[in-house]
């Protein structure tokens, strides 16, 4: 699937459901449940990996991304952080090296938020660099550090919807907050789902388009994990 057929799925009026898968078996699982399309959690595959988030090298996100892409027979799209401070024509090149049609871009890097005019710009030279080739979600992190005023997030989504971007994900955004954001901002909006919150259909009828879990399916499955290793862990 390219690309535009991936955008497409965000304008059918239905909420889109994206599970996140972590390896390639998973991302198997998810796609034999009938989800049109999986979008990869960085936390998640760095735990899958072994590192702690934000700390996976490049090379081995990139490559577990492409492993999860060669599985299934739906669109992925790959969280790839900040970019990992590629220029934008290499970044492009090797998410589609990969396979994936879409990505997200998060506006901080160590825990601090980037200059929002200055980051517009690099996503501008994203999508010129990328063309319809990728499907780009631009992740607003105001809400994650600490600011609590939505107008800020508001403000930092026009200039990415400015900038070219296809979707705008203000991760954090509390629950009242999305039919402002929803209202505010000319652009899909991908809301996570989180444990104990709204439901993905409860998530969409208050403005989402697209729904993400970040790295909570892979928390459930390894609490999965966990019980069994009590149920059959070692004599004693």
């Amino acid at each position: 699937m390219t690309a535009a057929e991936f955008r497409a799925l965000h304008h059918t009026g239905r909420t889109l459901v994206l599970p996140g898968p972590w390896d390639a078996a998973s991302a198997r699982v998810f796609a034999d449940a009938g989800f049109p399309a999986l979008a990869t959690p960085s936390a998640g595959v760095s735990a899958s990996l072994g590192y702690e988030d934000g700390e996976t090298p490049a090379d081995e996100m990139f490559a577990a991304v492409a492993r999860i892409a060669r599985a299934v027979d739906i669109p992925v799209s790959a969280d790839v952080e900040d970019g990992y401070g590629l220029a934008p024509k290499e970044l492009v090149a090797r998410i589609l090296d990969t396979g994936a049609v879409g990505c997200n871009l998060e506006d901080s890097s160590g825990g601090v938020l980037k200059d929002p005019h200055a980051h517009a710009e690099w996503l501008a030279e994203v999508r010129a660099e990328a063309g319809d080739r990728l499907f780009v979600n631009a992740r607003v992190d105001t809400f994650l550090h600490g600011v609590t005023d939505p107008a800020e997030a508001v403000a930092r989504a026009l200039l990415y919807v400015e900038a070219g971007v296809d979707c705008i994900y203000p991760i954090m955004a509390p629950t009242e907050e999305l039919k402002v954001l929803a209202a505010a901002i000319p652009a899909p909006l991908n809301a996570l789902a989180l444990p104990g919150g709204p439901s993905p259909q409860r998530l969409g009828e208050l403005g989402a388009t697209r729904v993400t879990f970040g790295p909570g399916l892979h928390r459930r499955a390894m609490a999965a994990v966990a019980e069994i290793a009590q149920e059959y862990g070692p004599v004693r």
